[in-house]
């Protein structure tokens, strides 16, 4: 895995974090969509984003699973000398390199309101939900291995299962300030050094 410094991110905060992004955008989007008939009409419209929630939410679910599982499976301890990425810093470095494509989304989704009304909207939720579903899904894996997984910045830029993550490594579950899904800690970040002791 490397040695050396260097700076660790939570795989499931790194799943987590566009879900936000997605679900509400696509939620206003959607309820925009309602406002006007479009060319099919709103019932028509309403119950094709319905069906295509399910899909699109099911599949980004599903999507890489048995890669993340693997990789999980073959993590290796982190050492002290790594730099665990806090849940904050991890979400902002996320959005703001794609702010772009997820403003283009959200104008896209609005835009195909006039053609099926809340459709791309309710499509935009459902990848939302389904990445939300998947950190939790991440959350019960950390949760029955007793240990946090951490993905290394530079390895993970395109996604925490894409093909340069060479693998995985955990901490305990008192690492971070991030609870088991990528979560916030109820209760109350752990002090720097404790996290940093945690990653033996």
């Amino acid at each position: 895995m490397g040695r050396g410094s260097y700076a660790l991110a939570r795989v499931a905060v790194v799943v987590r974090a566009p879900a936000g992004w997605l679900w509400w955008p696509g939620l206003l989007s959607a309820g925009t969509g309602v406002l006007v008939p479009g060319l099919t009409g709103r019932r028509i419209g309403v119950l094709a984003g319905a069906a295509l929630f399910l899909v699109v939410a099911g599949v980004v679910f599903a999507v890489r699973r048995p890669r993340y599982a693997a990789l999980a499976r073959g993590a290796s301890r982190a050492g002290r000398s790594v730099f665990l990425q806090d849940r904050a810093v991890t979400l902002r470095n996320w959005r703001r390199a794609r702010r772009w494509w997820l403003l283009l989304a959200f104008l896209a989704a609005v835009g195909s309101g006039f053609l099926i009304p809340a459709a791309a909207g309710m499509a935009l939720a459902g990848a939302g939900a389904g990445l939300w579903a998947k950190a939790l899904w991440l959350g019960g894996l950390e949760r029955r291995s007793g240990s946090l997984l951490w993905v290394r910045t530079e390895w993970a830029q395109a996604s925490p299962a894409a093909g340069p993550v060479r693998g995985y490594l955990s901490t305990g579950l008192a690492a971070g300030d991030a609870a088991p899904g990528g979560g916030r800690r109820r209760a109350g970040r752990v002090q720097a050094g404790a996290a940093v002791g945690e990653a033996r």
